[in-house]
C-alpha cells in the first residue's frame, strides 16, 4: 500500500515526538512476527538519506520498526550517484513517496570541510576529499560573510545549507525522481536533528 508523502511525514513527526519524549512506541514492529512478515517483501513508507553519525540512527530518532524506513547513510548526508540511485530504487520499486534528507547539528563532516577550507591539509585521502568536495559548494560562500567571526553560528548555517543542497540535488538531479515528483506525488524534504534535544526540524 502506497502511503502518501504528507501522511508519511506526519508519521515521522509523531515518531520523533515519541523519541524526544522518551516514549517508545515501536516495540511491536521489532519482534519475530514482524521479521517473518518481511521475509518476502517490504513496503517502507519513507526513504531517509542521513548522516552516518552514530548518534543519529534514523529508525530510532523517528521511532520506527523493521521495514518502515529505507535508510541510506553517508558522512555529511551528501548526494553522490550511488545515493541518488538508492533513492531512485526505493521510490520506483516500493512506491515510497517521501524522501527525507536528514542532517544534524554539529556534523563532523561539515566541521571537517570548514576546517579544510580555512586551513588546507596536505596529502588528504582522496576518499575524504570526495566527501569534502561534495559539501564544499554549499558552505564555501558562508566563509565570506560575517558568520566567519562566529564559529558556532557558522557551523549551524553550514549544516542547514548542506541539507538544502542535498535535498535540491535529489529534487533536480534525477530524471526518475523528477518524474515521480511531477506525476506520482513524490516529496523530498530536508530535516535537521538536534543532538541536544532529540527533535527533528523538518524543512530547514
Amino acid at each position: 500500500m502506497v502511503v502518501p508523502a504528507r501522511q508519511a511525514l506526519t508519521r515521522l513527526r509523531e515518531g520523533n515526538a515519541r523519541f524526544a519524549a522518551h516514549v517508545n512506541g515501536s516495540d511491536v514492529y521489532l519482534g519475530r512476527m514482524r521479521r517473518a512478515e518481511l521475509t518476502a517483501t517490504q513496503e517502507p513508507f519513507a526513504i531517509v538519506l542521513g548522516c552516518s553519525d552514530s548518534r543519529v540512527p534514523a529508525e530510532l530518532v523517528f521511532d520506527q520498526g523493521l521495514g518502515d524506513l529505507f535508510v541510506i547513510r553517508v558522512a555529511g548526508n551528501i548526494v553522490a550517484p550511488s545515493q541518488v540511485g538508492s533513492v531512485e530504487f526505493a521510490a520506483a520499486r516500493f512506491g515510497t513517496r517521501l524522501v527525507v534528507v536528514l542532517g544534524h547539528t554539529r556534523c563532523g563532516a561539515i566541521l571537517a570541510t570548514l576546517e579544510e577550507l580555512e586551513r588546507p591539509t596536505e596529502n588528504q585521502s582522496r576518499n575524504l576529499q570526495a566527501i569534502v568536495g561534495r559539501v564544499r559548494p554549499s558552505v564555501e560562500e558562508l566563509l565570506d560573510t560575517d558568520l566567519r567571526a562566529d564559529p558556532d553560528a557558522l557551523v549551524d548555517q553550514a549544516v542547514r545549507a548542506n541539507i538544502r543542497a542535498s535535498a535540491n540535488h535529489l529534487r533536480h538531479g534525477s530524471e526518475v525522481l523528477e518524474q515521480l515528483s511531477r506525476e506520482d506525488g513524490l516529496l523530498v524534504v530536508g530535516a535537521e536533528y538536534s543532538l541536544q534535544t532529540g527533535v527533528v526540524d523538518v524543512a530547514v
